[in-house]
Formats: C-alpha cells, structure tokens, sequence
C-alpha cells in the first residue's frame, strides 16, 4: 500500500538540509532567492546545519546528514523535506536512516531528483511512503511552462491532475548562479516531445517508480533497490518505470541499464519512460542506443524525451502514485492519481 503525505499548504514548513553536496559560498545567493520564493509564497522554511559546499563533494560527515534529514522526516511540524540539489554520494545514507522510526511515522513529502532518488526509491520501496521526483530547490523559483506543474501544486494535489509534454527544452546547461541568482523563467531555446521508440503510440497504466540512472542502479541487488518486488506487489496494476540519465557516456549508462533488466526492474512494467538527456555518447553509440541496447528486446514500449531530468525544465513524477500515459497522435499527457 502506498502512503502519501499530507497535502502541502501555505502556512506549511519545508525543511532544507543537503542529504549529499552542499552549495558552495558563490552559490549561497540562489539558495537565499530559493528560500525566500517559498516564503513570499506563504510557506515556513527551516533550514538545517548540512549545507555548507565549500569542504568537500558532500555537507557534512555521513552520521551528520543521516541525523539531520531523519529528524526533518520525522518531525511532524515539517511537511516537505527539499535539498538545495542533487550531488554524488547520498548512497551513504541509505543504511542510516532510521526505518524503523520512519516505518511508524506519517509520511513526509521528500522532494528532489539526481542523487536524492539514491533515497527517495528506498523510501518508496521501503516504506510505502510516495516521493516526489521533481525540481530541486535551487530549481524551484523557476515557472513552469505550459503543460507541467510546479512541485509545490503536485505536494498540493488532492484528486488527480494531468501534465502535458511541454514541447520545449533547454538545449544546453544551467544558469550561471553566480553571476546572476535571481532567473524565474527558464529559456527554453529547442523543441522536442515525447516519442515511443519505433513509433506509434502508447495508452498504459501503472504504478510510478525510478530515478536517476547513475544513482539509483548501485541499489538494485541490495535490500534498498528491490524494484522486482514492488513489481510483483503491485502486478495487478503494473508498472510505469522512469529512468534519466545525468551526465555518464553511453557505454556505462548501457552497462547499468542492463544490469536493472537482470534485476528484474521491468518484470512487471507496462511501459519504460526515458527522461530528455544531455550526457554524450561513446563515440557512435549514442544515449538512445544504450537505451535499446539494454531493453529493447524486453517487448515493451520505451518512450523518449520526456521532462523528467536533467534538461530543463522538469515534469515533476510522484513515485508510487498511479499514473496513465498516453502518446496518441498529438496528445502527449501524463495524468497522476494519489491513490
């Protein structure tokens, strides 16, 4: 059974702590436009000890960052946990959390993408407990265009709400913060839908779950990453699984995508979802052909450049939460339920 949290309201707390990387000193003035978006919106924002990212590629020591957002997830006055971002190492965490006192507490919104689905797919897994894959909070002043929600009106959700491909992305990078830590808007120069690889169409349904490729593959065979499980828990259903790549060539993004085949990550999934990448090839071998390489045999459909990664901007994916998809002539939507 899934569990979803609370929905989030204004007058709500968002705690703040950085599970991996923190934010470097010349990057401090976009977590303090971040923070003060979310006020200027009604919410309560705490921030933690575990932010700092000038000593190291992480915010603090492992028992300093698992104490941290363990506290922030199980203090029933804060009702979203967002990190500043992603980062390398959060896997560190997994074995530190405390599942027992989490397994009896009511469920908390942990919202983010990148490296923090190195925690929130152990949660769902875990716990029951849905996450929300969506912007992190550097990310979040950012209007969402046409066709996809901000996170903050999926934690908000109270009956299902559809998303549409948004038809444009972001062809290269991220805004230089340093120079300016104020952007709303994203520029959005390219264009680019979704699209169902060897054509054609799609209508399927199924339980949302995935993460970033990189990350999330280091759990499949540990007591953490038993995504066959959830599938076999929920086969009556089935599942809609989303994976994206960050920035990892082809040949070892293919590598671990066959690795979560073997798995049996995609035993009971109805669909694959690929997030919209920017990671580069192995020389002729592009990020689509890993792709194909990995799951094409598996007979089922697989469908491209969806906003779920790091390409701006970002459709924001409920981990647990029922989804239907559909990829018909031009309908390209998403709609989620909590339920």
């Amino acid at each position: 059974m899934i569990r979803y949290p609370s929905p989030l309201r204004p007058g709500d707390r968002i705690g703040v702590t950085s599970p991996s990387s923190g934010v470097p000193s010349p990057l401090r003035p976009r977590l303090d436009v971040a923070v003060d978006w979310l006020r200027a919106r009604g919410y309560d924002v705490q921030l933690g000890e575990c932010l700092s990212g000038d000593a190291g590629h992480v915010s603090a020591s492992a028992d300093r960052r698992a104490a941290e957002l363990n506290a922030m997830l199980l203090d029933p006055a804060i009702r979203a946990v967002v990190p500043p971002w992603g980062g390398e190492t959060a896997i560190d965490l997994v074995d530190r959390l405390d599942w027992e006192a989490l397994a009896a507490a009511e469920p908390t919104w942990l919202v983010g993408f990148s490296d923090l689905t190195t925690l929130m797919l152990p949660i769902t897994l875990g716990l029951g407990w849905a996450t929300l894959h969506g912007a992190n909070l550097m990310d979040t002043p950012y209007e969402p265009p046409p066709g996809l929600l901000h996170w903050t009106d999926v934690a908000a959700a109270t009956g299902p709400f559809a998303q549409h491909a948004s038809g444009r992305y972001r062809s290269g990078g991220f805004d230089d913060w340093e120079t300016d830590p104020t952007p709303t808007a994203y520029h959005l120069d390219a264009r680019g839908t979704w699209e169902v690889a060897g054509g054609g169409g799609l209508d399927v349904t199924g339980r949302l779950v995935g993460g970033c490729i990189e990350t999330v593959s280091n759990l499949a065979g540990t007591p953490y990453g038993d995504v066959a499980a959830f599938g076999r828990a929920h086969a009556d259903e089935g599942l809609i699984v989303y994976l994206e790549a960050s920035d990892d060539p082809a040949l070892e993004i293919c590598r671990n995508l066959h690795g979560l085949r073997l798995a049996g990550w995609f035993d009971d999934a109805n669909a694959i979802v690929i997030g919209r990448t920017s990671a580069p090839p192995s020389g002729d071998f592009t990020q689509r052909a890993a792709v194909l390489d990995a799951l094409g045999m598996l007979d089922l459909p697989i469908v491209f450049d969806v906003e779920c990664g790091h390409v701006p901007p970002y459709l924001p994916l409920v981990n647990g939460a029922q989804a239907h998809l559909t990829v018909a002539g031009t309908e390209r939507s998403l709609v989620q339920t909590l339920g």
